[in-house]
């Protein structure tokens, strides 16, 4: 279901380099497998595609299937992990001219920004719509999510009415405590669990994404159906045929050879949004103890026109990863024209698909032959099992990566960084001393 391509490595790393690795691959895979892994708490995802409740699949299904027959719009609220990957296999999956797929709802997403002019945007758009809430959150409490549901909830009850607010919101969330849990039970909303030992950017697999792309109309079966033939693929296996143990150490390679970000490139652009989930994904699993690549992405060719002279010439200090979908639709046919002004009718009866393929191939060569390493990843073809597939590829291709690299894969301390510093300039109780901190050093500065 998935190939990763090295041909393009040809010079720049040798499989002796990548086999002297083993031991460390083994070693881990081993502490993942035994649960001895820094952040151990937090291997639910490991197994999860193997192991996951067909009650709750079920449940998930049934919840989905009342949103759509009450809804037109279902407005997913959350941030990071609480809605980049449900975001990204959307994006994959749906026809990008329709607002909505024939057995699904309208899938929108609030709560990933502080922007006064998409939220907005949003209600308007809204207030001409049927549309329900899913709010995603383990507290409730976290700031971006929790000032969008408040305002989406006002604009709710003023549409709907209170009696409104227990069949139009479904909160994922904390199984036991936290704000919007404590929220959930006392107006008896439904309710789905974030696993406590699932991080949130490896939450794609459960109710987090499960639920809302559902109610767009895809196939989660499928979804994990694919994730678990990755499971049962990748789990364990050699060095030398695993795809994700060899993405993890030639990543690892490269790293070493003084090469500080990778990009995740794409000819499709239905998988940029899937690049936004892998960023977070590898960002926040290896940035840490000044470590890691720098998880960039670029969309071809449209970025040829922009950032393909600094590839092809500027610094050599990224390496490319080309995801590639290897089956496509053979519909739009280039015609003839009489006059050829273009000069483009030694393409008249070629299928785009053909040409958008030629283009990809001729331009990793080009970076190649730049000095800019490339690998490729490719799918058979882009639907709900080959995704699942990826996206457990990618799970664990960043772990094993994060431990060859020596750091936490399932931790993000420096998110809380800003956080301290926005509660205190914004006057949140408790953040007093903070506060007069960056008062001081605001006043030395000017």
């Amino acid at each position: 279901m998935l190939a990763l391509n090295e041909k393009y490595l040809a010079g720049i790393i040798s499989e002796e380099e990548i086999l002297a690795h083993s031991p460390y691959a083994d070693l881990a895979w081993s502490e993942l497998a035994e649960g001895s892994s820094p952040g151990s708490d937090f291997l639910g995802w490991l197994n999860l595609p193997q192991n996951f409740d067909p009650a709750l699949l079920r449940e998930i299904k049934e919840a989905a299937e009342r949103i759509k027959k009450q809804s037109e719009v279902l407005v997913n609220i959350g941030i990071g992990g609480s809605y980049l990957g449900a975001k990204a296999v959307y994006e994959a999956l749906k026809d990008p001219f329709k607002a909505r797929q024939d057995d699904g709802v309208e899938l929108l997403f609030a709560g990933q920004n502080l922007s006064g002019k998409y939220l907005e945007s949003l209600i308007e758009y809204l207030r001409d719509k049927d549309f329900s809430l899913n709010v995603i959150s383990k507290s409730g409490t976290t700031t971006e999510p929790a000032i969008a549901f408040r305002i989406l909830r006002a604009l709710l009850v003023e549409k709907y009415g209170e009696d409104a607010l227990r069949e139009r919101i479904i909160c994922t969330t904390d199984k036991s405590r936290g704000a919007l849990k404590a929220y959930a039970d006392n107006l008896d909303l439904t309710c789905f669990v974030v696993p406590d030992d699932v991080g949130g950017r490896y939450s794609v697999l459960t109710p987090v994404g499960l639920l809302p792309l559902a109610a767009a109309g895809f196939d989660i079966q499928k979804l994990l159906e694919g994730a678990h033939k990755a499971l049962l693929n990748l789990q364990g296996t050699k060095l030398k045929s695993n795809p994700a143990y060899r993405y993890a150490v030639i990543r690892n390679c490269l790293y070493k050879r003084g090469y500080v970000a990778e990009s995740l490139v794409t000819f499709e652009p239905e998988l940029s949004f899937f690049a936004e989930w892998w960023k977070q994904l590898f960002g926040e699993s290896e940035g840490k103890d000044g470590k890691a690549l720098l998880p960039t992405s670029m969309q071809f060719t449209r970025d040829l026109h922009s950032l393909g002279q600094f590839v092809q010439e500027g610094r050599k200090c990224l390496f490319e990863t080309c995801l590639v979908i290897d089956e496509q639709q053979q519909l739009a046919l280039i015609p003839e024209s009489e006059d050829d002004g273009d000069g483009l009718n030694y393409l008249a009866g070629r299928a785009l698909p053909e040409v958008n393929a030629i283009a990809r191939r001729a331009t990793l060569m080009a970076h190649r032959e730049g000095a800019v390493p490339v690998l490729e990843i490719s799918l058979k073809r882009l639907d709900e099992e080959h995704l699942g597939y990826l996206i457990y590829f990618f799970e664990l291709a960043c772990a094993m990566s994060a431990r060859l690299l020596g750091v936490n894969p399932f931790d993000q301390p420096g998110v809380e960084a800003y956080k301290l510093n926005m509660f205190a300039l914004l006057g949140k109780p408790g953040y007093e001393e903070r506060r007069a901190e960056l008062n001081r050093e605001a006043a030395d500065q000017s």
